[in-house]
């Protein structure tokens, strides 16, 4: 253990040295990813760096990926945290930081909830946020204690966990700890806050702070954690280009009311889970409210996104009226019967029904029959005591294609309570940023101002520079995805004359002419074996050598991630290991997705793609 001062010192020399991507991307190093050791391979070859005391700009560009994506973490932000940890002597892990101030304190009402144990929230003057106690109760089911100290010093013993909250710098990263607090909560404003899990009985916390970081909010952003590090470190803090909030939040507003038809306003999350979190606490909110004593039901697709299916599955664990029902829609299966089916499942219950479904599907890229499906959900039922049942709000996520009109006036959804939303690190930002958003129709339009309410209670709205980069994408979105487009359906045109035997799910042209123009195909090798395992082991072994290949052969476009409609490359991934990590085993995808931007070198992926089959 060296000291504070060494510590400090090193920090410093990696703040001037460390590569201009730490800044501007959303993920580092794609091309050395482990998933295996995705949490832990950044800080332990960080960590050698340190020991070493080398800082140059290429050591440190050369470490790996710092966590899954800007949401559980990135190099800044680990750093941070590794930084506290090392200066108070205690395991980084303890140290999380939140772009968010109410997260982290969620976090730990939503674990103590289930493990029914009390939480005290300590502070001293005054409150650094706004915690509505009612809300919390009602709606999310959590119970805590506010409580004023005059001092960190002079907090007692408490039967349960302890929050002290802060404003606080934390000068020189060092921290003042009382046995009688469990979690010290530090807040930075806007920039977000940093919570340390104090004491050996609490770690069992950590994992539970992170998964909910990663399934509801995000990490604190790299520019606002530049901006704290100095602080910390007592360095000149540098000028960030962000221009005006006001400005960019309603550029951002407009074009995509533009963009998307939709007669509301866009909310705009720091995240796109961060804006799925915010929809469904919000339509909670209102079920309570206009359907007291109803069951509740998130009508989900078991094999979609998991980072979806995780988050439903979350929820209904600490609301007791509420549960999660499995809509079967890729495949042999089709969505419009399934949507049918549940539904009326749903009416004998007498539910409040929200579905939530990807348009396409992911992974298998499928659009069902649209004028089906919104008779489908249009149809009056009835519960069994012959009372209308409640009316299903659609939920769709449009990540894929963001520049279909679902909403606007005249549309197919248009007469369905609908409420679309999209994850902003793909085409939106061009993967410069995590912001998603969401819009309503007319008839969804009600539910806006719960939504709204429930992220800014979660402090979940996107930050200053999100609104400033969406705002400069955006406008270009529109023939960033026709360039996509293109260039998909020319390396999928490829594939199938150069390996037949493959199947690739991929819109069709007709599809294409009606506005679905993603730039994702998902990929069934062919394959062989003396029975069903066989082959399937056979596959899976294909699918990697396919990537790796193309990884190692075009190393500057190629990469091994889930991204989907950034500026630039082909992204690679095989949704059972990645998008799908948290979805029942039989329900996963073992096949290759792939998805292109508007600018890559398509004649060598091609090359690389026929040098691929000469080899199986």
């Amino acid at each position: 253990m060296m000291s504070a001062k060494a510590t400090i010192e090193f920090i410093k020399q990696v703040i001037d040295h460390m590569p201009a991507g730490w800044l501007s991307i959303t993920t580092h190093r794609l091309d050395i990813y482990n998933e295996q050791k995705a949490k832990t391979a950044f800080l332990e070859n960080f960590n050698e760096l340190y020991l070493a005391n080398k800082f140059s700009t290429e050591d440190l560009d050369r470490l790996p990926t710092a966590y899954d994506y800007i949401r559980l973490g990135h190099p800044l932000s680990c750093i941070l945290e590794w930084t506290i940890a090392e200066i108070n002597e205690i395991n980084p892990a303890n140290v999380i930081a939140f772009s968010s101030k109410m997260t982290p304190l969620l976090a730990i009402l939503r674990k103590n909830l289930l493990d029914k144990k009390r939480t005290r929230v300590c502070y001293e003057n005054q409150l650094p946020l706004p915690i509505d106690q009612k809300v919390l109760t009602e709606v999310y089911g959590y119970q805590l204690d506010l409580v004023k100290v005059d001092g960190f010093d002079q907090v007692a013993e408490f039967d349960g966990s302890t929050v002290f909250i802060t404003d606080d710098k934390i000068d020189g990263g060092v921290l003042t700890f009382n046995s009688s607090v469990d979690f010290i909560l530090n807040t930075f404003g806007e920039k977000g806050s940093i919570i340390t899990v104090c004491g050996a009985h609490t770690t069992e916390y950590v994992s539970e702070i992170q998964h909910v970081r990663r399934r509801e909010s995000i990490s604190m952003t790299p520019i606002d954690t530049l901006e704290v590090l100095r602080n910390m470190l007592n360095l000149e803090q540098q000028q960030v280009q962000k221009g005006d909030h006001s400005d960019n939040k309603q550029q951002v507003i407009s074009s995509l009311k533009e963009i998307t038809k939709s007669p509301t306003n866009a909310i705009v999350a720091s995240s796109g889970l961060s804006i799925q979190y915010a929809i469904m606490m919000g339509l909670i909110n209102d079920a309570i409210k206009s359907h007291p004593g109803k069951p509740i039901r998130f009508i989900v697709p078991p094999n979609c996104y998991g980072g979806t299916n995780d988050q439903a599955r979350r929820v209904a664990k600490c609301i007791d009226n509420v549960e999660v029902v499995d809509l079967p829609v890729d495949g042999d299966n089709d969505m419009i019967s399934s949507v049918r089916q549940v539904l009326s499942e749903m009416a004998k219950e007498d539910a409040v029904p929200y579905i939530i479904a990807e348009i396409p599907t992911n992974p298998r890229v499928e659009v069902p029959n649209l004028s089906d499906l919104r008779d489908a959900l249009m149809l009056e039922r009835h519960t069994t005591s012959g009372t209308l049942a409640v009316e299903p709000v659609f939920i769709l996520d449009q990540t894929f294609c963001p520049n279909v009109n679902f909403l606007g006036e005249g549309a197919i959804l248009s007469t369905i309570k609908t409420i679309s939303y999209a994850s902003g690190s793909k085409f939106p930002s061009g993967g410069k940023c995590t912001a998603g958003y969401c819009v309503a129709n007319e008839k969804g339009a009600n539910y806006m101002s719960q939504i709204e309410s429930h992220l800014l209670l979660c402090d979940n709205e996107a930050t200053d520079v999100q609104y400033h980069l969406l705002a400069n994408q955006l406008p270009t979105m529109i023939q960033r995805i026709a360039d996509a487009y293109q260039n998909t359906r020319a390396f999928v045109e490829f594939i199938q004359a150069t390996l037949p035997s493959a199947k690739i799910n991929f819109v069709s042209e007709e599809l294409a002419q009606q506005g679905f123009t993603p730039s994702v195909f998902s990929l069934d090798l062919p394959t062989s074996g003396a029975n069903d395992e066989e082959r399937e082991t056979n596959k899976r072994a294909l699918n990697l050598q396919l990537i790796n290949l193309m990884i190692s052969e075009i190393p500057t476009e190629s990469k091994f991630c889930v991204s989907y409609g950034q500026l630039k490359g082909c992204y690679w991934t095989i949704p059972a290991t990645s998008t799908q990590g948290t979805t029942k085993e039989g329900d996963k995808d073992y096949i290759v997705r792939a998805s292109l931007s508007p600018d890559l070198d398509l004649e060598k992926h091609k090359s690389v793609f026929k040098e691929f089959v000469r080899n199986i």
